[in-house]
């Protein structure tokens, strides 16, 4: 059988310096289940700059290849779902992360963590919305299951600027939902308002606040961010209401009373993004290509090269990247 290459971004390690190259690399053999990819198109996600570092608690062996998401063809077929010629999504699951991820140009990965490429849904789109697309609708998902509607008051966005953060803003706004978006960003405030949002703040909206419980101001709330914003959020969010929580960028620790959920029912949903069960998996990517489909998804995207990635990866880090990075990796 003839070898298989790829050409790939690959981090390495040496002694305790991280360093990333194009290099190409060989492939292993498909065991049974697994697809083989060409990969047209990745994305550039926070997670993926951790991993593009090196960060200990992404990357667990070296080499590695960053990349939780692509789209492709399938060229190679060892599971019963997916022939040759076959247009697919791959996000999730242990991609990038225990996994080689997409920032190559061929990509083996199990059969089960791919989405058929939904019709009404082009390989750029997909990777305009990628993992913080499926992830903004699955946060968008938990509110309307909640039943939320627009009617009931404003719906906070935290992190607005972000990947997840500005896609919400933009898919709550298609829904109707009046969007009180949240930034650090102020030279931003014209594109969220593009996105669709009715209000802008500073971080200092939800600065944190030692009582209890605040005022209930908004319906509910798609959080990106975590810590001590996430609190106070939730001690602002309405009776009955709603906070999908995806993001700890702002911390890991939620200090936090039960007085929001016990004195009125506030619920926070999480949201396992890289873990989403199959079907609902499906379910939302073809929203995403038809009711929840976004006009202007072009306004979002970042277009990247391989050359292009270092520098990105640094502004990502350092929160200085707007919109969504999208990664050409074939032709």
């Amino acid at each position: 059988m003839q070898e298989r290459t790829t050409s790939c971004y690959l981090v390495n390690r040496t002694d305790k310096t991280v360093n990333a190259s194009v290099a190409t690399t060989k492939l292993g053999p498909l065991k049974e289940g697994d697809v083989l990819l060409e990969v047209r198109l990745s994305s550039l996600n926070y997670k993926d700059a951790m991993a593009a570092t090196g960060h200990p608690g992404i990357v667990k062996n070296f080499p590695h290849v960053p990349g939780i998401d692509s789209v492709g063809v399938v060229v190679e077929s060892q599971h019963d779902r997916f022939q040759p010629g076959d247009a697919v999504i791959a996000t999730g699951h242990e991609l990038g992360v225990e996994r080689w991820g997409g920032w190559s140009e061929k990509l083996i990965c199990p059969g089960d963590w791919l989405v058929p490429l939904p019709d009404g849904m082009t390989p750029e789109e997909s990777m305009i919305l990628g993992t913080a697309g499926f992830t903004a609708a699955q946060c968008v998902s938990a509110l309307l299951d909640h039943n939320i509607l627009p009617e009931q008051g404003p719906v906070v966005v935290t992190g607005a600027t972000g990947g997840v953060g500005s896609l919400s803003v933009a898919l709550l706004s298609k829904l109707g939902f009046h969007v009180h978006a949240v930034t650090g960003k102020t030279e931003k405030h014209d594109w969220l308002k593009s996105l669709g949002a009715k209000e802008i703040s500073g971080r200092e909206l939800l600065s944190p606040e030692k009582r209890p419980l605040l005022k209930g101001e908004f319906a509910a709330g798609v959080d990106t961010v975590g810590g001590e914003t996430l609190a106070t959020l939730i001690k602002k969010t309405h009776h009955r209401g709603c906070v999908a929580c995806c993001g700890v960028t702002g911390g890991a620790e939620l200090p936090l009373t039960v007085y929001p959920f016990i004195l009125r029912g506030v619920t926070l949903s999480g949201i396992d993004s890289a873990w989403c069960p199959d079907d609902l998996r499906v379910e939302i990517w073809n929203k995403l290509a038809s009711d929840w489909k976004l006009d202007h998804l072009d306004q979002l995207k970042v277009p990247l090269t391989f050359d292009e990635l270092p520098n990105a990866v640094d502004e990502i880090l350092a929160g200085k990247f707007s919109g969504r990075g999208v990664v050409q990796i074939g032709q």
